[in-house]
């Protein structure tokens, strides 16, 4: 694990370069690679991680043993679910933690180098504007414009749709059936809107590639694997009440 210990990028422009030559890594080790990958992570061993380094290089090791470690660290054990789940779906989940140890690593820098305000949003627009590793792995990225249509119409069915139905709606969404009815009304505004639609349960954003439905009585959205709702469960729901709202009294 010794692919860029000893860099320590101390500028916005730097970190997004470590973030970009991390992440080339895993892509290459979930993708072009993944047949190596594969073999590597045998369940049979020990707690395994992947780590991407600034070199576009990956390994799959152990983790630091050092506490704290010199950086944060990726999912540990990704090898244990291996032979427990489907190859794709397993790389997937790989795919996702992936993502968020990236995240980590760049914002780890620069807490650590002292980024304000304004640097940190800078840092974060820069990785934003790149398809996640999980998009490039699942070939979400290839659907970005629709994708953004589905941006527009979740924040247009948040607010004209009725209580009921709203679980079959987010169904539709996440299985891609909006059809994209104007590119050029696909601007800026439409995305800060959606960019405030956080997970009433993880708290984490709304992603196009993910299964999402509301509540009908707070009417907060939750991602369905965070409330455990699949999308052809959600077809069935007349009425969907998220958890807390399940576990309140019903009033006479």
């Amino acid at each position: 694990m010794d692919g860029g210990a000893a860099y320590n990028p101390r500028t916005v422009e730097e970190v997004f370069r470590d973030f970009k030559g991390r992440r080339a890594g895993m892509i290459r080790a979930l993708t072009t690679d993944v047949e190596e990958f594969y073999q590597q992570c045998d369940p049979e061993k020990e707690n395994l991680c992947l780590y991407g380094f600034p070199n576009e290089q990956w390994e799959v090791n152990l983790p630091a043993e050092e506490v704290p470690p010199e950086l944060p660290e990726p999912a540990l054990g990704i090898n244990f679910a291996r032979d427990g789940m489907q190859e794709k779906d397993w790389l997937s989940l790989v795919a996702v933690h992936s993502d968020a140890w990236l995240l980590a690593v760049a914002f780890y820098f620069g807490a650590r180098f002292g980024f304000d305000k304004s640097d940190r949003k800078r840092l974060f627009t820069m990785i934003n504007d790149m398809p996640t590793i999980f998009e490039v792995v699942t070939g979400g990225v290839k659907k970005q414009g629709k994708d953004k249509s589905l941006v527009s119409n979740n924040s247009s069915n948040k607010s004209k749709t009725g209580s009921k139905g709203r679980g079959s709606e987010a169904s539709k969404l996440s299985k891609g059936l909006a059809k994209e009815e104007d590119e050029g009304l696909l601007d800026e505004e439409e995305e800060e809107e959606h960019g405030e639609t956080l997970c009433g349960a993880c708290g984490e954003n709304y992603a196009s590639d993910e299964f999402w439905i509301c509540c009908d009585l707070c009417e907060k959205w939750f991602h369905g694997k965070c409330v455990k709702i699949t999308p052809a469960r959600a077809e069935h729901i007349k009425q969907y009440k998220c958890p807390s709202c399940s576990n309140k009294r019903a009033r006479p």
